[in-house]
């Protein structure tokens, strides 16, 4: 269902119902918060890696079960304010680097959870899907919020609406992910990554996270404020002391989190 695992200061968090596409059920989407937050919390984890098992990242939500709840006058059963809002805010506003490793179909929601992360890695044998109007509905999981700041509100509007996929090239193109990889060498790649951002500036990195957000809904005079309210706060670290002091020496700097 989901599988957790450390290595090098990452957790690499994997949905693992390969049968069902990596489809969210209730169980899943509980348990998918449950090992976000407990990343977010271990002081000891440094970046989150995000991926699937088998030929899907992930399909969204599991319509076996949605269909269950309309057949018995459920609707969504509260899943989008109880189970996806939690999870992608947890995603974006970690303290922490989260990297989306998308090894096949992201759909939907799964799309979604990608779309959230701060940065996307892909398969050549990724595709992208909103898939929301085809059966009928609006983008839920931020994908209103985060699409738009990947591809502007014009490509989103067309993207959501249309609900055409999108193969790993032209996610490229457009900036959807950073980088297409051979599939065979994704999840390496993806570790790597994600072991590089460990070994680095963390507190930066998250706040950067926030500068970023505020600064998308606010002015720029306010957004000038933050950021010197973050400057402070970060120059007053041991990473930034020892690194300018790395730095003076001609020596690489070792950053440590704190």
């Amino acid at each position: 269902m989901i599988r957790y695992d450390v290595t090098d200061a990452v957790t690499t968090i994997t949905l693992d119902r390969p049968d069902a596409m990596n489809s969210l059920t209730v169980e899943v989407k509980a348990a998918l918060l449950e090992a976000l937050r407990r990343a977010a919390a271990d002081e000891t984890i440094r970046a989150v890696l995000l991926t699937g098992s088998g030929r899907a990242f992930c399909a969204g939500q599991d319509l076996r079960e949605h269909a269950e709840n309309l057949e018995a006058g459920r609707g969504l059963a509260g899943t989008v304010r109880e189970h996806y809002n939690p999870i992608v805010e947890l995603i974006t506003t970690m303290a922490k680097p989260v990297i989306a490793a998308v090894n096949g179909v992201a759909a939907g929601a799964g799309a979604s959870l990608a779309f959230a992360c701060d940065l996307r890695l892909a398969s050549e044998r990724a595709k992208f899907a909103m898939a929301f109007s085809g059966i009928g509905l609006a983008p839920d999981s931020g994908a209103s919020w985060t699409l738009q700041r990947l591809v502007g509100p014009a490509r989103a509007t067309e993207l959501l609406i249309l609900g055409e996929p999108l193969d790993a090239a032209r996610a490229l193109e457009l900036g959807v992910v950073s980088r297409v990889v051979p599939a065979d060498e994704l999840l390496k790649t993806a570790h790597e990554l994600a072991v590089r951002l460990a070994q680095g500036p963390t507190q930066a990195y998250a706040a950067t996270k926030r500068a970023i957000a505020y600064a998308a809904t606010h002015s720029l005079t306010d957004s000038l404020e933050v950021e010197a309210r973050l400057q402070d706060s970060l120059a007053a670290t041991g990473d930034h002391l020892n690194a300018t002091r790395a730095f003076l020496s001609k020596k690489a700097p070792v950053f440590t989190g704190k």
